[in-house]
């Protein structure tokens, strides 16, 4: 491992890690086929930020076993509690279920007045027989997928979610395979879907980071549909019901998404909460009852407004470090991102920020303005709490053949150092 130190805004590491070399190579090389295979594996400049005296505010606790708060807006995560142990989601597994419909409709496949039939496995499984939560879907009547989206969302209902997995993918497992697709698209590493329910199933997991990615995801990309997440009641086949999430009648900004029960995991939600223009999502599970689930929410929604202060530490487009770059004009070129890069901090915290840029290097040249050529990670007393991709912010040609020459050797003596 070789370390160089790099003078910017403060003391800073640049850490580099030569890679492997392919078994082909030997006693004589070719210095632009060699430079084609030499990588290495990461490289980190970390930049100590500036620090101001603030009186410390004191650490949330929660009775939660799991447990995520995080800014919308900025990828912040204000609070974590075991936020990667996996658990089961209960009815929160509509949520994706939701998602993937929500996709159909987006992509043409499905329209929201088609009207899907119930069968009698969908309404003996989820509807009135079952004595689960249910919209009371009549067997073998034929509902709208505007109907249905609201049975699943507002009610719950575990009728109207197999009745959409039957009507889009044909069955249940076919229409689970299109979660655990879109899961996997999303980079939910921790998680894994069985049923489009919630039921109980012992292969049938998720973790509170990988919900609170789902439910940002789902505001972010379908807002006009995630409006039904704040409808506050529905009623069908003349039976009224109340929406389930306790957030939304306590005047707090709530407006979505979902509650969840099993009893291995205790209860659980889903919530999503704006004040001042500032979106923040809640994950919160293994709590003991309802008023617990409803209470420990709040409470950590309202500390996180209150307990943190919005700080810019970077502009759109402003360099905020330097990659290596190989065979170009120059060794080096500047990177930003096209963001503001903000963060929301504890009060008391800043000292403790560090950022990163990683990034898989030297890079080859020739670079174009705006190429994504890595990742810059803001870590907080040494805990991941966002990260952005970095671009190139000019462009860059090659170099000449001596320079290319020059450059393969200096990456050929460092990766043998």
């Amino acid at each position: 491992m070789q370390r160089f130190t790099i003078d910017r805004a403060g003391p800073a590491l640049l850490t580099r890690a030569r890679g492997a070399w392919p078994p082909e190579i030997g006693s004589t090389l070719d210095m632009a086929w060699m430079a084609r295979w030499l990588f290495f594996a990461v490289a980190l400049l970390a930049a100590n930020l500036p620090a101001w005296a603030q009186d410390p505010v004191p650490q949330f606790q929660t009775k939660a076993t799991h447990a995520v708060l995080i800014d919308s807006e900025t990828g912040t995560v204000l609070y974590d509690k075991a936020s990667d142990t996996p658990f089961a989601p209960a009815a929160m597994a509509k949520i994706m279920t939701m998602l993937v419909v929500f996709d159909q409709l987006a992509a043409g496949k499905i329209k929201l007045s088609d009207r899907f039939t119930v069968s009698e496995h969908a309404w003996r499984t989820g509807g009135a027989p079952s004595g689960s939560a249910t919209m009371f879907a009549a067997i073998k009547s034929e509902i709208a997928v505007s109907d249905l989206m609201r049975g699943v969302i507002v009610q719950a209902g575990n009728d109207a979610c197999l009745i959409l997995a039957e009507g889009i993918a044909g069955s249940e497992q076919a229409f689970v395979q299109l979660m655990n697709e879109k899961a996997r698209a999303l980079g939910m590493t921790g998680s894994v879907f069985t049923n489009v329910t919630g039921f109980e199933d012992p292969n049938q997991k998720v973790t509170a980071r990988d919900l609170a990615r789902l439910a940002d995801h789902v505001i972010k990309t379908y807002p006009e549909l995630y409006r039904i997440y704040s409808q506050p009641d529905f009623t069908w086949n003349d039976i009224f019901q109340r929406n389930r999430n306790p957030l939304l009648g306590m005047g707090i900004g709530a407006d979505g998404l979902s509650t969840g029960y099993t009893e291995a995991s205790g209860y659980s939600l889903v919530g999503s909460v704006v004040r001042n223009g500032h979106r923040v999502i809640v994950v919160v599970s293994g709590l003991g009852s309802e008023a617990d689930r409803a209470t420990e929410a709040r409470r950590l929604i309202d500390w996180g407004y209150s307990a943190y202060e919005r700080v810019r530490f970077f502009d759109a487009g402003e360099a905020i470090g330097e990659v290596r770059v190989y065979g170009g004009a120059s060794g080096r070129i500047p990177v930003g991102t096209r963001a503001p890069l903000e963060l929301l901090l504890l009060r008391g915290t800043r000292e403790q920020v560090r950022a990163r840029l990683v990034y898989r290097g030297p890079v080859e040249a020739p670079v174009k303005a705006g190429q994504e050529v890595g990742m810059v990670r803001i870590f907080v007393d040494d805990v991941l709490s966002q990260e952005q991709p970095v671009y190139a912010l000019s462009d860059l040609p090659e170099g000449t053949m001596t320079q290319r020459a020059l450059d393969a050797v200096g990456e050929l003596l460092l990766g043998w150092w």
